[in-house]
């Protein structure tokens, strides 16, 4: 089948920043009050807006979510990343090979707010590939594991549901896209998070982003 629009999540997919912003976000909540481990705030908060989780916040740290402290986590977010962030391997090879495949059918669309995708993807040279064609979920009336992401990158690249292909990371991504009826592979570096991708709707899983050339190659 030949995709005619492929539709990448940015964080996990494309840049390696979950276990960064997920580090600072422990750190914020630990001087809140809610301590976790660095897997526990992985399993809990990796591939979710910190905003949409405000009620389990604030009922673990006893206060309330204030636009003060979200805009500290930015600040510490964006300046640990802009220290530290590096690309996916093979992501270049991957959104290459999309390309190749889509033309210009190709977007980015991610459940994180449009500065941090932006500037993410300018940092690790992906921007000239994504320039006018990025989707934030924190703009769309519902975020991931809502499809509205998903539907608007699509309409905006002129194809259907049906018609794209997804390439998500997270169990809520991939719910996101299976609901905006396109087929979903599943980035999974680590097996054992596999059986939790497939029940989510992964039509496939892979362990490197450079095998997403030959997979497209093979449709």
């Amino acid at each position: 089948m030949k995709f005619e629009a492929i539709l990448f999540d940015c964080d996990g997919v494309l840049v390696d920043s979950e276990p960064i912003t997920n580090g600072v976000l422990r750190e914020l909540l630990a001087e809140s009050g809610w301590t976790l481990s660095p897997e526990e705030c992985m399993r809990v908060f990796v591939g979710k807006a910190v905003r949409d989780e405000r009620v389990l916040i604030e009922t673990n740290t006893g206060r309330p979510l204030t636009e003060a402290w979200m805009a500290e986590f930015y600040t510490r977010r964006n300046r640990e990343l802009q220290a530290r962030l590096v690309a996916i391997a093979g992501a270049h090879e991957a959104v290459a090979a999309a390309h190749a495949h889509a033309g210009q059918g190709i977007a980015c669309a991610s459940g994180a707010d449009r500065f941090k995708v932006e500037m993410q993807l300018a940092q690790v040279g992906l921007m000239p590939w994504f320039d006018g064609r990025i989707f934030s979920g924190q703009e769309m009336p519902r975020s991931k594991p809502a499809p509205d992401v998903y539907l608007a990158a699509a309409a905006q690249l002129g194809a259907a549901g049906a018609h794209c292909l997804v390439i998500e990371d997270t169990t809520t991504g991939v719910a996101a896209g299976v609901a905006a009826g396109a087929t979903v592979w599943a980035y999974c570096p680590t097996p054992g998070q596999g059986p939790a991708l497939r029940q989510a709707g992964a039509s496939r899983l892979f362990g490197h982003m450079a095998e997403v050339a030959a997979m497209l190659a093979a449709e």
